[in-house]
């Protein structure tokens, strides 16, 4: 940024036009609209004032908006993914869920992606996900509150790539439900479940957020994550991931999802006898993770 463009900003006053359309707000009978409104109104004025935007520049941005709009479908969702490269995603989760990391704490959330979509098939405790080859491993852990107090029957949701770095709604290829699926926690807050081991991908490159990425000079890979959707009456729901700590990506996940607190470390199970009650080949990948559940405000009233 040039130092004129600096001084510029520093001592930019309201602009007459932000006034006169500020004022069209008196009106509003939202006050929480009305205030959204209003820093918006100041805030999408002052950039352009700032960057001294052109017309052509302009029509070029509601080109750029039109054209991710259309690549949105029961799928994809591009303007996800747009707020998720662009680190909105993750900034307002870092707005409303200020917390430490201890392991105690709450587990922290990442994003949900672009990629989600309802409808996963109910399996049950340890059924096998992946219906495409890939490095087998094991998930398993316990839901349990602050306190340690387990958390039973907890709808657990779980969805990754393939070894092509495609999610099975993007590749007609795959076989339904691969690598999806929705368990409940256990009597004692367990839950597990057989996969693969995740490999990175890069996000869709090609439509608009993409061609984004490309201009500025940025990759568009993400590290190897599991997806976790995690509900349960009486807490918050946790949209979350585990990331693998050997992945070359983890410092620079394309869309800032990566938390340290969810980087996890892909233990190599050679236990025949685990093989055996697992039903997995020796040796398999055993990842142990617990997840931390807080209490809901409705509820701890």
């Amino acid at each position: 940024m040039s130092e004129t463009t600096i001084q510029r900003a520093a001592d930019r006053a309201v602009h007459p036009v932000t006034e006169t359309v500020l004022a069209t707000l008196s009106g509003c009978g939202d006050a929480r609209l009305k205030e959204i409104m209003w820093a918006l109104i100041r805030h999408v004025h002052a950039f352009a004032e700032e960057v001294q935007l052109t017309g052509d520049e302009w029509r070029r941005g509601i080109d750029f908006l039109t054209q991710t709009g259309k690549k949105c479908d029961g799928i994809r969702q591009e303007f996800i993914l747009l707020s998720d490269t662009l680190g909105l995603s993750i900034m307002l989760d870092a707005i409303h869920r200020k917390q430490d990391v201890t392991e105690s704490a709450p587990t922290e959330n990442s994003l949900l992606g672009p990629f989600y979509r309802e409808g996963a098939h109910d399996e049950a405790y340890g059924a096998n996900i992946a219906r495409t080859e890939g490095e087998p491993a094991l998930f398993r852990g316990r839901l349990i509150d602050e306190t340690g107090k387990p958390v039973p029957n907890a709808l657990i949701e779980v969805w990754e790539t393939a070894n092509n770095g495609m999610y099975e709604g993007q590749d007609p290829d795959q076989p339904e439900s691969n690598l999806r699926g929705r368990f409940r926690s256990g009597p004692d807050g367990e839950y597990a479940f057989r996969s693969i081991k995740p490999t990175p991908y890069p996000i869709p490159t090609d439509g608009p957020v993409g061609r984004m990425l490309l201009a500025v000079g940025r990759h568009p890979m993400r590290p190897a994550h599991v997806h976790f959707l995690i509900q349960a009456p009486g807490y918050e729901t946790i949209t979350t991931a585990l990331f693998s700590s050997d992945d070359p990506y983890v410092e620079s996940d394309a869309v800032f999802g990566v938390k340290s607190s969810l980087v996890v470390e892909y233990v190599k199970n050679e236990s025949a006898a685990d093989a055996k009650e697992w039903d997995l080949p020796n040796p398999f990948f055993d990842v142990q993770r617990d997840f931390v559940l807080v209490r809901s405000q409705e509820a701890a009233r």
